[in-house]
């Protein structure tokens, strides 16, 4: 039996979380067996407090997401309208021997202010709720065998403290880690590849090493360059080191010849495995992430290895629509591979520090991300943000930051802030000079940038301060012609681009009336839909924005900009504008919330990739007589014909400038299509009928097969159907879901951005004729079925199965896991 099954855990609080100890790492998952208590309660840190009545629970946890909407909630509806507070998490395990080992446990993020003990003894606290963070347990913990009990007090009660959502708890994985005293430190690797030809790379590998004996140590370090296959392709060994009883830094080179270059296209992933060995006995592995690329902007765009790539991004925040803030990989997969359909190849973080697993994917599927730091510095946004810690903080909290995520061959980008208000005075130069020394410290071979608004040079002092590698700007697309002239031999890049307002499936007419909701920042908006909704003809923006078209047109245009990132790729929790209470949620993304595509989807289809794209809006059901807009978004193809009911209403070609086509027609009942062609042949065909009354649900999961591992998720679209199959575009039919065998409904939404419903109810009306159903595993295999039913109309069901087998996903390709943060022996705890 192999080392690492010796250690499977049990994770009761009775029994021990490992069963023996291997010879070197290793890292187990700590997510099980906690007790939960929503209140403050200041005697739960004792070790003799009686915590039997509190909820049992499973993390990463975001307790938020389970409340009620109330406008009356501190976050306000800024915040998405749900509870905060403060909440306690107590955990009790057991542990063999430890003698000659040290015991760390490591958090991914606690949104926010906590504070945690361990046996009684204070380990710390940390206010940033998106950092990562360990504790080293060793010193308080209890004999062998003995229960150790951690508590952890997670303060989320001062409010308002963000501009979105960003939901309560430990609601990032958690890890328990156990070394030896001579080990690789936390996060202690740094893998880069300052020389890279087709014919040969030279991969340059720093690492760290902790030495914690109390004694002088001699040590070998072994590390392996490993291909995907996990075929060793390199190997450099440096015997005979000498550590003081402290840290100390090893640096290697490795050549490797005819390299597999990582890129959006072909992500293709090496490993790097580094070996601590003492008198030939390894102490210590630890695994890291590699991919081969090189990154380059210019004054005429951006290279990714020699070659020009214009960035087709997105902005996203980190909340995962009905299941909030909690971590779930098949969930951030899921957005990612929508994405990657609509030929997205760039993630903004928004505006924190991502889930490592965001970064896994993005390093797996091929995306690039530009890491952010912060949403502001010493200068509040908010009364109760970041601001109050900054001073303190912000050091340890960016070096964590960019050690942490420096090996992902995905990053290829740093921002220090976004929208930071020091733009406006001369503390904006001194501060931006100390964090970009901070990041080129501890990375010199990626750019760093801020994300900014202000394009004339004396206004900003950020720019000033002359550091940053390129200069990135949000907004303001017409003065994109002046920024070569305002500020001269710089490169760019649009980090926030549109901001246009949509709702799924909702029309205002006609199309080409532009509502700029507010008109002004000092002007509430007066006027607004009566239902708050937006027009998904993108015609509807703020002020201080634009539509899809207008913005992505002043960028297509601007070939000195490197490419943009749209705001926002997903509708998010929180920031509902332009719209008051009861809207809780965003407008601004191309998919909303529930993860359905807006009509703009297409537009950036169109755009962004190659394949054929015939796109047909809006639905088909209106008043007799009423003029319609008809647009299509259309790409491969010189024109576009339209037919109602077989009759042409004509043909249409997109001008220079155009990013789609339109006709204005009279409804009339009947079958509404589109063909398009190129050199005369038709490239594509696309269809929309007119509907009748809701007779049936259709239901489509988007994977059947899946793991029953306890996390695994399938996502199941609801469409209310006319007799004959069709979309019924104003169903808003209750669904409501039963589900038998090994799984459970995690979440249910509708994209609809003011509705009240519960995310976590067993049901949920349609809207604009679909809603969506998240069904979770549990632990046991088995078949699942998964039932929808609605009052007068025809049910359905899906089956799900659900296998202790590997089970591939989405875009990712099978290949050996990467352990985060270089575990080398990477557990699983179960109850």
């Amino acid at each position: 039996m192999p080392r690492l099954l010796l250690c499977l855990l049990l994770l009761l609080s009775s029994q021990s979380i490992f069963g023996a100890q291997p010879g070197t790492r290793v890292v187990a998952d700590f997510n099980q067996g906690w007790k939960f208590y929503l209140g403050d309660e200041a005697s739960a840190k004792e070790v003799a407090f009686n915590d039997a009545a509190w909820r049992k629970l499973t993390l990463p946890h975001d307790w938020s997401i389970e409340g009620k909407f109330d406008e009356k909630n501190p976050a306000k509806p800024e915040g998405g309208g749900l509870p905060t507070g403060t909440g306690w998490y107590r955990k009790t395990f057991t542990l063999p021997a430890t003698a000659g080992r040290n015991v760390f446990i490591e958090f991914d993020g606690v949104y926010k202010r906590s504070e945690m003990w361990l046996n009684g003894h204070s380990l710390g606290q940390r206010p940033n709720g998106y950092i990562s963070f360990r504790y080293e347990l060793t010193r308080y913990l209890q004999p062998a065998g003995k229960p150790n009990v951690l508590a952890v007090r997670v303060d989320n009660s001062a409010q308002p403290d963000s501009r979105w959502y960003t939901g309560s708890g430990i609601y990032r994985n958690v890890r328990l880690v156990t070394t030896h005293q001579v080990a690789v430190d936390e996060w202690g690797t740094f893998v880069s590849t300052p020389a890279v030809s087709a014919q040969t790379a030279t991969v340059a590998v720093q690492t760290q090493l902790r030495n914690a004996t109390g004694a002088p140590k001699t040590v070998t370090l072994q590390t392996v360059l490993l291909d995907q296959s996990g075929r060793e392709v390199a190997r450099q060994l440096t015997p005979g080191m000498k550590l003081a009883n402290a840290s100390a830094t090893v640096s290697q080179k490795l050549t490797l010849k005819n390299p597999q270059l990582w890129s959006v296209a072909k992500p293709y992933l090496y490993r790097v495995k580094t070996t601590v060995l003492t008198d030939q006995k390894p102490e210590d592995e630890y695994e890291t992430p590699l991919g081969i690329r090189t990154c380059e902007f210019a004054q005429t765009g951006f290279l990714l290895n020699g070659q020009p790539l214009r960035i087709q991004g997105v902005c996203q925040h980190h909340d995962l629509g009905a299941l909030g803030a909690a971590v779930n990989v098949r969930a951030m997969e899921r957005q990612l591979e929508i994405l990657k359909t609509m030929g997205c190849n760039a993630i903004r973080t928004a505006h924190n520090p991502p889930a490592p697993e965001l970064l896994d994917l993005c390093d797996r599927m091929g995306f690039l991300v530009l890491d952010e730091a912060f949403d502001m510095w010493q200068r509040k946004k908010n009364g109760q943000d970041y601001h109050l810690d900054f001073k303190q903080w912000h050091q340890r909290d960016l070096e964590d930051q960019i050690r942490r995520d420096r090996n992902h061959p995905s990053v290829f980008l740093w921002s220090i802030g976004n929208e930071i208000r020091e733009q406006f005075d001369s503390t904006g130069t001194r501060l931006t000079r100390e964090l970009t020394a901070t990041v080129k410290r501890l990375d010199p071979t990626r750019p760093v940038t801020s994300a900014l608004t202000e394009q004339e040079p004396a206004k900003n002092f950020i720019s000033q301060a002359s550091v940053l590698d390129l200069l990135s700007f949000n907004y303001k697309h017409a003065e994109y012609p002046k920024l070569p002239t305002s500020f001269p031999n710089q490169k760019f890049l649009a980090t926030e681009i549109a901001a246009a307002f949509e709702t799924r499936g909702h029309y205002d007419l006609p199309s080409d009336s532009m509502r700029i909701w507010p008109k002004d920042g000092k002007t509430k908006l007066t006027t607004g839909n009566p239902d708050f909704t937006a027009s998904s003809y993108d015609n509807a923006a703020p002020y201080w924005g634009a539509t899809h078209q207008a913005a992505w047109r002043a960028v297509k245009n601007s070939p000195f900009i490197s490419g943009a990132f749209v705001w926002s790729g997903f509708d998010y929790l929180g920031e509902p504008l332009p719209y008051p209470w009861p809207a809780r949620s965003s407008y601004f993304g191309v998919i909303d919330l529930a993860g359905f595509p807006k009509d703009a989807y297409y537009l950036y289809q169109s755009e962004w990739t190659t394949k054929p794209v015939l796109h047909l809006l809006p639905h088909w059901n209106w008043r007799p007589g009423q003029i319609v807009d008809v647009w299509a978004y259309y790409s491969q193809a010189d024109e576009v014909e339209l037919f109602l009911s077989g009759k042409s209403l004509g043909i249409k070609k997109k001008g220079a400038d155009d990013l789609h086509v339109m006709w204005r027609v009279p409804y009339a009942p009947g079958t509404l299509q589109a063909i398009s062609r190129k050199a005369g042949q038709t490239v594509l065909t696309s269809t929309v009928e007119t509907a009748g009354p809701a007779a049936k649900i259709e239901l489509t999961a988007d994977r059947s097969k899946l793991r029953a591992d306890a996390k695994d998720l399938s996502f199941i679209t609801v469409r209310v159907l006319d007799a004959a199959g069709n979309l019924v575009p104003d169903a808003a039919n209750l669904v409501k879901f039963s589900v038998s065998g090994p799984g459970f409904v995690a979440g249910v939404d509708n994209g609809y951005q003011a509705s009240m419903e519960s995310f976590k109810a067993p049901e949920r009306k349609a809207y604009n004729g679909m809603c969506l159903a998240i069904i979770q595993t549990k632990e046991q295999a088995g078949a699942i079925t998964v039932r929808a039913e609605a009052e007068g109309l025809e049910a359905a069901s899906v089956m799900l199965s659900s296998t202790n087998m590997t089970v591939q996903t989405g875009n990712l390709t099978p290949r050996p896991p990467l352990p985060r943060r270089g575990g080398a022996k990477r557990q699983t705890a179960r109850n």
